[in-house]
């Protein structure tokens, strides 16, 4: 090729679109055609013709406008209610600004006159006062808007009591965790699971595709993820609509189990989020409520495994969209489209998500923030808090069962953000009770990061961690995930002293290696907190032994008989003191290696050998004082006489 010629040229020739100057570097230019626009002019002779329409145009126009409002309502089926912000943008948009556009083309019109119109100022005042009709709506949505904010004196304090959590002591009201109950999994690996099981759906695979729905519910008094199929597309949905979605998939969250639930043609999922037209389930549910506002949906199944939508009724009770809460709640059949609508209180309990996860955080912060008044929540900050973030930076939360409900639960931290809590709150998603505890501790990303540094050299990461109580100790309990988020490990955090860490394969050894490491830090204080799992040892001390670690004292102890080493971290088994070699004690421990950590001192049978020894004697002194009261009643009454007096000191000695 020659010189410098562009090879584009050679293939579509110099000047392959037809505008000039091609591809070659030589030769004059010609730019491609410009068109000249302006704007104004060109929208006013819209204006100008649009002004000038005759009546049979304008009807016309109107009866177009009319359908398309029409459609455009059932496609986007925004409520009909003032308090929603959807309302007024379709409002605005397909209403207002048409209407106000209108009365000023005609305004003008009869203003200046054109060949269709004649000049009529009082018909351009008329129009020209209508055109602020549309103006004047507008203004008064701005000023509900600015009823709505936090700073209209009087709307802090509304805020703030939106959410009132009640106080409470957390080993009183939080019971000591169900290890075959522990949800040991989060979403992100029960999607995996889920999405799995498509490959035992052989018949279906090629139709369905597992929604990303997957609510987290208490199913038969056992927390799993459901989540129904939908269709793959719209030619999918063509072939399958007269027969419905026919499965849902559930993921045990304890078990790692995933199972896709077939459905029977009676109760096949027929309304749903892939339905494009009048069964999807949000356009169905709106337009048959049109005056309610829904918030975030939940997918759940009852007791007998139907399949259910959850769909919460929002209100807002601060100015035009302040204050944002549940009132009611929709439940919807999905295989029939059956709809149940009832207050708050009135739904059953098979029902788990009334109250949206994110709506109860903004309700919670709501109250953390303007308690003590809106200046205070800028200014001073006193008393000031707000829920812990997550490692991406949204709201960090995770749930719990508790009481055949699932609870939300989350750290609260000081305004500032800092790595640390001052409690905890949990909040029942069904009817929106809330519980704060105390506690002074570490953050839940803290606690993960302390968590993934116990398996830095396998980089696994921990998941959002779950509340738990171990032993009356508010406890952070999470997965290890490698890399292909399959769940490798586990790990449990004191929140407290979030330093102290157990990791193991299993749940079992998980809460064995906490158990002891709590129990050897001193953390385990007195026998009601022992653990269901703790073994006894009865035996009499061979050695025993006291060693200082990490600033807290511990009394290693061996007993005759017995090659373990028993560990009794101070101050919660301060009563090992009491003991010495060739006593006889009785304990709990919990099993380690190398040593197992002491619980708690069985006091009624920890009673001192010399103590039992002088009882022992105690006792042979009775039996052989009875004896001689056979041969002779006045030796008998001497003996009797004498062994009262020894009891007496033997029992004296004992306590």
């Amino acid at each position: 090729m020659a010189g410098n010629q562009n090879p584009f040229a050679a293939i579509f020739g110099d000047d392959p679109f037809g505008v000039g100057g091609g591809f070659s570097g030589g030769g004059s230019r010609q730019g491609a055609p410009q068109v000249e626009f302006n704007t104004n002019e060109e929208f006013n002779k819209m204006k100008d013709k649009f002004a000038t329409m005759g009546k049979k145009a304008m009807i016309a126009c109107a009866i177009i406008a009319v359908i398309v409002v029409a459609v455009a309502y059932w496609w986007f089926h925004p409520p009909i209610n003032i308090h929603s912000m959807d309302t007024w943008m379709f409002i605005g948009i397909f209403i207002l600004l048409p209407s106000f556009l209108f009365f000023r083309a005609r305004a003008h019109a009869y203003k200046h006159g054109s060949a269709k119109v004649g000049v009529s100022k009082a018909k351009a005042k008329t129009f020209d006062t209508l055109a602020w009709i549309p103006v004047a709506v507008v203004a008064l949505v701005a000023v509900g808007t600015l009823l709505s904010l936090s700073f209209f004196p009087g709307n802090a304090q509304k805020y703030a009591n939106i959410l009132v959590p009640a106080d409470d002591e957390f080993t009183q009201d939080i019971q000591e965790v169900n290890y075959d109950e522990i949800p040991v999994i989060d979403r992100d690996s029960a999607m995996l699971l889920g999405n799995r099981t498509m490959g035992s759906m052989s018949d279906l695979v090629s139709q369905f595709e597992i929604a990303p729905t997957y609510s987290q519910i208490n199913y038969q008094n056992h927390p799993v993820r459901v989540s129904p199929l939908g269709y793959a597309d719209l030619f999918k949905w063509l072939q399958n609509r007269e027969q419905g979605i026919p499965a849902y998939v559930i993921v045990d969250m304890t078990s790692q189990d995933a199972q896709v639930v077939r459905l029977d043609s009676e109760h096949a999922i027929k309304y749903s989020e892939s339905e494009p037209l009048a069964r999807n389930i949000d356009r169905y549910v709106q337009l048959k409520y049109p005056f309610y506002m829904f918030g975030e949906k939940s997918f759940e199944i009852n007791d007998d495994g139907n399949a259910w939508w959850i769909c919460p009724v929002r209100d807002f009770t601060i100015g035009l969209f302040g204050g944002e809460t549940v009132s009611r709640a929709v439940l919807v059949n999905a295989a029939t489209g059956e709809c149940q609508d009832m207050a708050v209180e009135d739904v059953p309990q098979w029902v788990d998500h009334v109250y949206p996860a994110n709506l109860i955080i903004q309700q919670y912060n709501w109250h953390g923030k303007y308690t003590n008044g809106w200046l205070n929540s800028w200014l001073g900050q006193n008393g000031v808090v707000q829920t812990t973030p997550g490692t991406d930076g949204s709201a960090g939360y995770n749930y719990i069962a508790k009481d055949d409900d699932v609870w939300l639960y989350t750290g609260v931290t000081s305004a500032t953000g800092d790595e640390s809590i001052v409690g905890f709150v949990l909040v029942n998603q069904r009817t929106a009770e809330a519980h704060f505890y105390s506690c002074a501790g570490a953050t839940e990303s803290s606690a993960m990061q302390s968590a993934e540094g116990q398996v830095q050299n396998l980089r696994y990461e921990a998941t959002f961690p779950i509340l738990i109580n171990v032993n009356n100790t508010p406890t952070y309990f999470m997965a290890l995930k490698d890399n292909a988020g399959l769940v490798k490990k586990y790990a449990m955090v004191d929140i407290q002293s979030y330093q102290n860490v157990a990791v193991g394969d299993t749940v079992a050894d998980t809460q064995k290696s906490y158990l002891s490491l709590i129990a050897a830090n001193g953390t385990v204080a007195n026998t009601s907190s022992v653990s269901d799992s703790a073994l006894e040892a009865t035996g009499v001390i061979k050695t025993i032994a006291t060693a200082v670690i990490e600033g807290n004292s511990h009394f290693y102890v061996t007993l005759e008989g017995d090659s373990k080493i028993y560990d009794f971290a101070l101050p919660g088994m301060i009563e090992i003191v009491q003991y010495a070699q060739g006593d006889t004690v009785t304990f709990k421990y919990v099993e380690g290696n190398p040593t197992c950590s002491a619980q708690s001192i069985e006091a009624a049978k920890g009673a001192k050998a010399n103590s039992a020894d002088a009882a022992g004697a105690s006792s042979t002194d009775t039996a052989k004082a009875s004896d001689e009261a056979k041969a002779s009643d006045g030796a008998a009454k001497d003996d009797a006489a004498s062994s009262a007096s020894s009891d007496t000191s033997a029992e004296q000695k004992a306590a």
